[in-house]
């Protein structure tokens, strides 16, 4: 008993170190040199670092998700040698609105005669709205009439253009009349409109990028004469701009699918 306890008192520092060695995280382990000695021997005991790659968890992935990226907001009178960011705000703002103008003519669950007044003719003199060359009135409930008798010659034109307004009308001719027939809401109707819903916000869309485009390409004849660093920060704003239209763009979707859908 006596000689195992001597070996114990010999052996106790290296069995301190390697128990540390043992609770310290694996990344700040190094390498040790433990020495104790029994019966007059030396002993070596080495333990190499392990690399360790430390992968980012789910929960802080998702912080990172939240975080809005910094806006900017020029002054614009202080850039309008550059660009006139104020025109291009109206231009994207003019976007808005032709949607909203769409929404509000042409994609209602009830055809009314109002919804045909805008519908574009093509004639021999150009555009024309529908309301320009003839008289629609309401006959019924499910029938809307579209006088043709001051301008006969456009009658066709007309029929034309009705049919391909994307409201789902089927005109019917009568000498210099016009029926349309309105349709039934069904559940078909009411999805077949919030496809034209969407189908009009993507050209609005398109609209925006052209804008966007514009803005951009002016920007860039500007470059030789203005520092980088303001035509980066130009560039973010427009972009900032071109975002925050596409996002409203997209609520008055939202807004408009609901109320079609019902």
């Amino acid at each position: 008993m006596a000689l195992g306890l001597k070996c114990f008192r010999l052996m106790h520092p290296a069995f301190c170190n390697y128990l540390a060695a043992l609770t310290r995280p694996v990344s700040n382990i190094t390498l040790k040199t433990v020495s104790g000695r029994q019966h007059d021997h030396k002993q070596h005991m080495t333990y190499s670092a392990v690399p360790v790659r430390h992968f980012a968890t789910k929960k802080a992935k998702a912080k990172g998700k939240g975080l809005s990226q910094t806006r900017v907001n020029i002054n614009i009178t202080l850039v309008e040698d550059i660009i006139n960011l104020e025109e291009v705000d109206e231009e994207m703002k003019s976007v808005i609105e032709a949607l909203k103008d769409t929404f509000n003519k042409t994609l209602n669950i009830r055809t009314s005669p109002g919804s045909l007044d805008h519908i574009t003719v093509v004639t021999a003199d150009g555009k024309l709205a529908l309301n320009q060359i003839s008289q629609i009135s309401m006959k019924s409930p499910q029938l809307i009439l579209v006088n043709m008798a001051s301008f006969p010659e456009c009658t066709a034109a007309a029929i034309k253009a009705i049919r391909e307004s994307g409201m789902n009308l089927n005109p019917e001719l009568e000498g210099t009349l016009i029926r349309v027939p309105i349709p039934i809401v069904t559940r078909e109707h009411r999805e077949m409109l919030v496809k034209l819903a969407k189908q009009n916000t993507n050209k609005a869309k398109d609209s925006l990028r052209r804008v966007r485009t514009n803005a951009m390409n002016k920007l860039k004849k500007s470059k030789d004469k203005t520092s980088e660093d303001t035509i980066r920060l130009i560039e973010k704003q427009i972009s900032q701009m071109a975002d925050d239209t596409v996002a409203e763009l997209d609520r008055h979707l939202a807004v408009k699918t609901k109320e079609l859908l019902g």
